[in-house]
């Protein structure tokens, strides 16, 4: 499989890009914001759910880089950030557009009721394979939750 590198600029985007991160799982270490450049980074093992329709048995992960850019603020609900091992599942990403401009807040939901809160300016999203693939023989199962 070749390694993925997109780019979402709108909410259409957007779904793609949450597609290919959901159940990818990251520690809270992993997990940057540059206030001064407006950039938030988490640095994530990705679940390979695109391969996974194509493989009989077996899965993948890779190691993956979320880049969000035009970052004003971030917050997060049910996480400790002291506990900066904690391993975190991320399910979905969602854009709430504040009025008519491009501006909103993007939500990053993780298992456990944990949620991060970027106010953006846009939706200026980039995820991107950056390292190897590695086989995994468990699969994300949601019917447990």
């Amino acid at each position: 499989m070749t390694d993925i590198k997109l780019l979402a600029l709108d909410g259409q985007d957007l779904t793609i890009v949450s597609a290919h991160v959901q159940d990818a799982v990251f520690k809270l270490a992993d997990v940057d914001y540059a206030a001064r450049t407006g950039v938030f980074t988490l640095k994530a093992n990705r679940f390979v759910w695109e391969e996974n329709q194509r493989r009989r048995q077996g899965f993948e992960r890779r190691c993956a880089v979320l880049t969000v850019k035009r970052v004003g603020a971030v917050r997060s609900m049910g996480i400790d950030r002291n506990h900066r091992e904690k391993v975190l599942s991320l399910l979905a990403m969602e854009f709430r557009q504040n009025g008519e401009g491009p501006d909103g807040v993007l939500e990053l939901t993780c298992a456990d009721a944990a949620t991060i809160a970027l106010d953006v300016e846009c939706i200026e999203v980039q995820l991107a394979d950056v390292g190897g693939a590695w086989e995994t023989k468990a699969r994300p199962d949601h019917r447990l939750a």
